[in-house]
């Protein structure tokens, strides 16, 4: 009994589904059934009404062919086909309501009238909505005056449409054997132009499976307008890790991106293009990222900028290590040269296939360790980011694949490589530079810089920030890991900086100096073996060590006004006396030879050697001849002569050649012995 109730019990859940299933297919399709249902009910009460009323009769046939031709007029939008159903599907309505009503629903041929035209008549709908449905839930786009026939479309279907708020996604079928994904792309700016919106509101994802299907997304109204103002990062004291926030995109959503590599989220590290005109908001994109990549715990930032830090003045303490652009840049670009190997080879010491979060704690963990038992204790690896600002100037000083090796390797060394440059075309970057920064945020440009800027693939799914040139501060396309590729060709904004955005920048600099990381003993020594004392380097406490530094020197300048003499021999000095005359031999130089005499060339050697350790003292760390001519004026030696010392010290190891003729690296004298 148990058994045969639980079959029953099973049976008739079955049931209920099987119905609930049809019902539920059956719905779409009932609306017609109802109608022909209502009018036979109408028609029947009509006529205890209307019997026999002559007035009633007239009214009645005035009324169908009223209806009849409202209904001709209102389908004028619709295709030829629905435009006539409609009409004969009014008019046989009214005609049979006006008959039953009048002489009644069962004289004469209305009953069968009835019966066997409506059925037919319901019917045709039926089946007219299961032929709409039928082929992926495409419909046909044939309509006489349809938006795909004024594009060239006619033959596309369009089938599932998603209407969210302030977007709209139709699914598109294209004609097979005649048209193909790229036909839409070219015709999104006629579709734009159609719907009398912006280029860029119009935008079309073609499917990667097949050649003639995709979405069609259109998004009605800009909510970028209004500039959005930056009150501060997203995330102060997170991990490079976590997302950086740097706008919004169209439909409102925050507009992120990656620069670290996720290996549970299959990503890889990421480096940037930041590319843009004058006047597209290219120094307010920059400040969001740097913002966002100053205000995390576990990453430290190089930054070159020829533009004298005009617009990254207040973040100037968060730095580890910032140059102005010429021989700072060049000693730079050589000392990321050789820091990217030493921290490589860190990481694979300790097990890292790539850099996480983890490598920029003390190592306490054996399984990354460096030691064949046990942990090993190092100190952690915070992540780097190399931003080439204006990088136009450095390509032009060291050519145009100065960032090519770097970018190559840079990623397996938790090394993001950001450049910055208004036109990243083919005379400003080589195409290898190029392609080994596949992350770009490009933001307004001239229309013949897009596909500089861009991924051809991008530009054809609707991107097209030529349209907006300088027009639209901020507004950009993110392209980059992590990002899903539907975004692409989606339009953002970045966060306006304003003037009450400087405190703030000041301030977060501040809780850099103090909270932020400091570069590890590897990139440090590596960065020092290279740059000398051109590598600054911050340390934890900068701030308050300036502070310190900066009231020591006060007090030494009151000491030397109101305090103590500093030397002995200055005691019996009186500072009111006059200064005794000029006296014969007061002008003969205290070093090297008097006016006139060249020095032997053991002199002049040892003049050079201390020619390359004021420069190593000054922090300039790359030489060319041309730095050499107040050297060569003072001590009356030729250009070609220092050119001649320069390569001997190149074989003597205290110089090194860089990518650019004529100019030489300063081997720092403590990593030469």
């Amino acid at each position: 009994m148990g058994a045969r109730a639980m079959k029953n019990g099973t049976r008739t859940s079955t049931g209920g589904g099987v119905g609930a299933y049809l019902l539920h297919r059956a719905k779409p399709h009932l609306p017609p059934w109802l109608g022909v249902a209502g009018v036979g009910i109408a028609g029947s009460g009509a006529h205890l009404a209307w019997a026999d009323s002559v007035g009633a009769g007239v009214g009645l046939t005035l009324s169908a062919v009223a209806l009849t031709g409202a209904t001709w007029w209102a389908g004028r939008e619709t295709s030829a086909q629905r435009r006539l159903h409609s009409a004969i599907t009014v008019a046989a309505g009214t005609t049979w309501f006006a008959g039953a009503a009048l002489a009644g629903p069962l004289a004469g041929i209305l009953p069968d009238a009835y019966l066997m035209g409506g059925a037919v008549l319901a019917l045709s709908w039926n089946v007219r909505m299961a032929l709409r449905t039928s082929d992926g839930g495409a419909v046909s786009g044939s309509a006489d005056k349809s938006l795909l026939e004024k594009v060239g479309l006619a033959k596309a279907k369009i089938g599932r449409t998603e209407v969210e708020p302030n977007r709209v996604t139709a699914n598109v079928l294209l004609e097979g054997g005649e048209q193909t994904n790229d036909d839409v792309a070219k015709a999104l700016v006629r579709i734009a132009s159609a719907l009398d919106l912006p280029q860029s509101a119009v935008r079309y994802q073609g499917d990667p499976d097949s050649a003639r299907r995709g979405e069609l997304i259109i998004v009605p109204k800009d909510m970028l307008t209004e500039a959005q103002e930056w009150e501060g990062p997203s995330n102060v004291g997170g991990s490079i890790m976590d997302p950086l926030v740097i706008g919004r995109y169209d439909d409102g959503s925050p507009l992120m991106l990656w620069l670290p590599g996720d290996p549970a989220a299959g990503r890889n590290a990421n480096h940037f293009l930041i590319a843009g005109g004058t006047g597209s908001g290219k120094g307010d994109a920059a400040l969001n990222v740097q913002t966002e990549i100053l205000s995390r715990r576990d990453v430290i930032v190089w930054l070159s900028d020829p533009k004298a830090f005009q617009d990254f003045r207040p973040l100037l303490p968060a730095y580890d290590w910032a140059v102005e652009g010429g021989a700072g840049t060049e000693a730079m670009v050589a000392a990321l040269q050789h820091v990217i190997p030493a921290r490589t080879g860190w990481l694979g010491k300790h097990s890292y296939r790539q850099w996480t979060p983890q490598a920029a704690e003390r190592q306490t963990d054996p399984a990354h360790s460096c030691r064949a038992t046990g942990a090993c204790g190092c100190e952690g690896m915070p992540y780097m980011v190399a931003w080439m600002e204006e990088a136009a100037n450095t390509l032009r000083a060291l050519g145009d694949d100065a960032f090519t090796g770097i970018a190559q390797e840079a990623r397996s060394a938790g090394c993001s490589l950001i450049v910055s440059l208004q036109r990243p075309s083919y005379d400003q970057m080589s195409t290898s530079t190029r392609a080994s920064l596949p992350g770009v945020i490009a933001l307004g440009c001239d229309p013949r810089d897009e596909g500089f800027s861009l991924p051809e693939s991008v530009i054809d799914a609707g991107a097209h920030p030529g349209a907006w040139g300088n027009r639209k501060p901020g507004y950009c396309y993110v392209v980059a890991g992590g990002i899903d590729p539907d975004r692409y060709a989606n339009p953002g904004r970045t966060q306006q900086f304003t003037p009450a955005a400087t405190a703030v920048m000041e301030m977060l600099a501040q809780w850099t100096a103090r909270n932020g990381a400091t570069a590890d003993p590897i990139t440090a020594g590596a960065a020092k073996a290279i740059a000398g004392r051109a590598y600054t380097g911050r340390q934890a406490g900068d701030t308050e060590q300036a502070e310190v530094n900066h009231h020591h020197q006060e007090q030494e300048d009151d000491d030397m006004v109101t305090g103590a003499p500093l030397d002995p021999e200055d005691a019996d000095i009186d500072p009111d006396v006059e200064l005794p005359a000029a006296a014969e031999g007061d002008d003969a130089p205290l070093f090297g030879q008097p006016a006139g005499h060249k020095p032997s060339p053991e002199e002049a050697r040892e003049l050079f050697a201390r020619a390359l350790a004021e420069f190593e003292e000054a922090g300039q760390m790359v030489v060319g001849p041309v730095d050499f001519m107040d050297w060569c004026d003072r001590n009356q030696l030729s250009r070609p002569w220092v050119s001649a010392r320069l390569k001997e010290a190149a074989l003597d190891g205290r110089l090194e050649p860089t990518s650019k003729t004529g100019r030489w690296r300063i081997v720092p004298a403590l990593a030469g012995v």
